[in-house]
């Protein structure tokens, strides 16, 4: 259940477009605009979320062995 209210003014445009998209999808404009604040600015969870499906998603790669990495590291950050 959404315990909070919230006011926007928006342009009759606005307005409009909204109303034609919630109808195409069967929903209401309150629906849509929670899930358009949803998509725009995702939570901690859902952001670290897609971070991680997108690593998950990656073609693998060869690294090098990890003393061979820590040098060109070192070596890198001027500590060779």
């Amino acid at each position: 259940m959404k315990t909070e209210r919230l006011q926007v003014l928006i342009d009759t445009e606005q307005r409009e477009r909204l109303e034609r998209v919630a109808a195409r999808r069967g929903v209401s404009v309150a629906s849509l605009v929670r899930r358009a604040i949803d998509v725009a600015y995702p939570s901690g969870l859902e952001q670290k979320a897609a971070i991680a499906a997108g690593i998950l998603a990656a073609a693998p790669m060869d690294v090098p062995d990890p003393d061979d990495l820590r040098a060109e590291l070192d070596l890198i950050r001027g500590r060779a």
